[in-house]
């Protein structure tokens, strides 16, 4: 068998080239996306799915081009029998590593925060109390052992307690030792952002036939239905999205015009569950149960 033969992607590819024809043109005629001639062309045959739609796609291509169909079907089956290279890493594709949600709180904000508000809170509660402390008597002055029996009744009375420190300031005095810090110290700012929050616009080309459903972050279902072989389906909304894919073998995803393998942590009898992030990065669904309506 020839080199021509045992690879039939070249062969396409320069028979193509020969009469004239883009990819795009090609993938137009046999009403296909052109990543599939892509594939067609460069034996990339796992791209495109189940052995069954390769060789349809190379039968209906070698029709087009006028090429030996018995021949290009030879070459595909020594290629598919080749033993495949190590699988490179696929560009793109990051792996989102959990980290303890109390790793994640903004400690140095907080702490910074609490500590700015304890000073402040002990300045105002010093100064009432200490305004008119007695102290140490200056030289040349008698000290005062106890107030005259004509002292008015403000001057005999009492220092002012910590509740009249509070009414007379507007602050609160300072916590004892070991006294729990307000809740709004100890969580983060309401303002964070969710995981993978953003506009996300989500492109998958289905090599098979797939039931899809898709949410988006606020959980209102913005597409339900089959992505049928062959066909591309483009569903924009805000993300995190929650996506599950009946057939995960015969779809291919991408997230903002960027490939993204769907790993087998989200895949469970070829049926795949998993939140789309903005960011390009798969999660697990969060929320344990897709809605019934």
């Amino acid at each position: 068998m020839s080199e021509t033969a045992a690879s039939p992607g070249p062969r396409l590819k320069a028979e193509r080239e020969r009469r004239g024809l883009s990819s795009q043109k090609a993938a137009d005629d046999m009403h296909l996306d052109a990543w599939v001639i892509d594939a067609l062309e460069t034996d990339n045959y796992a791209r495109i799915g189940p052995a069954v739609y390769a060789k349809g796609h190379l039968r209906k291509y070698a029709s087009l081009l006028g090429l030996p169909v018995d021949e290009i079907l030879a070459g595909y089956a020594s290629v598919a029998a080749a033993p495949l290279p190590p699988a490179a890493p696929q560009a793109g594709v990051r792996l989102r590593t959990t980290a303890s949600a109390v790793h994640n709180l903004p400690w140095v904000p907080i702490v910074g925060s609490a500590l700015a508000a304890a000073l402040l809170i002990g300045v105002l509660w010093w100064r009432p109390w200490h305004k008119r402390g007695t102290g140490v008597p200056a030289a040349g002055t008698q000290p005062i052992s106890a107030p005259s029996a004509a002292a008015s009744p403000e001057s005999a009375a009492p220092p002012p307690t910590a509740d009249a420190a509070t009414a007379r300031t507007g602050a609160a005095p300072e916590p004892a030792a070991g006294a729990v810090i307000p809740a709004v110290l100890q969580t983060p700012a309401a303002d964070a952002g969710m995981a993978g929050s953003g506009r996300a616009s989500l492109r998958l080309s289905f090599s098979a036939d797939s039931w899809v459903d898709v949410r988006d972050a606020s959980g209102q279902r913005i597409f339900a239905g089959f992505g049928h072989a062959n066909s591309v389906r483009t569903i924009a909304g805000n993300a995190p999205m929650r996506v599950y894919l009946g057939f995960a073998g015969g779809v291919q995803l991408e997230i903002n015009e960027r490939a993204i393998a769907i790993g087998p942590q989200f895949v469970s009898g070829n049926v795949a569950r998993f939140e789309a992030g903005a960011d390009g990065v798969l999660r697990r669904d969060t929320r344990l149960a897709r809605p019934r309506d």
